[in-house]
């Protein structure tokens, strides 16, 4: 890798760089993500959203909000 390492994408590297991650490139193209993708950070969501109880219904559209602002950002969601 010899383009300078932006700090938003340092600790995405450790799953996306490298032939020895070739690997998990693979699993995540293989479930949809592009090269592109891959290159930007990635931000993990965690999310509590089920269908069985009231409380937590909504998250699931909360959830999709903020995997719509982190590309808006020029980030990768998962």
């Amino acid at each position: 890798m010899s383009e300078k390492l932006s700090p938003a994408k340092k600790n995405s590297v450790v799953l996306t760089e490298g032939p020895n991650r070739a690997a998990a490139r693979s699993y995540l193209r293989g479930v949809g993500f592009s090269k592109e993708d891959l290159h930007k950070p990635i931000i993990g969501i965690a999310n509590t959203w089920t269908e069985i109880g009231p409380c937590n219904f909504h998250l699931r559209q909360v959830a999709e909000a903020v995997k719509q602002g982190i590309r808006e950002a020029g980030g990768t969601p998962m």
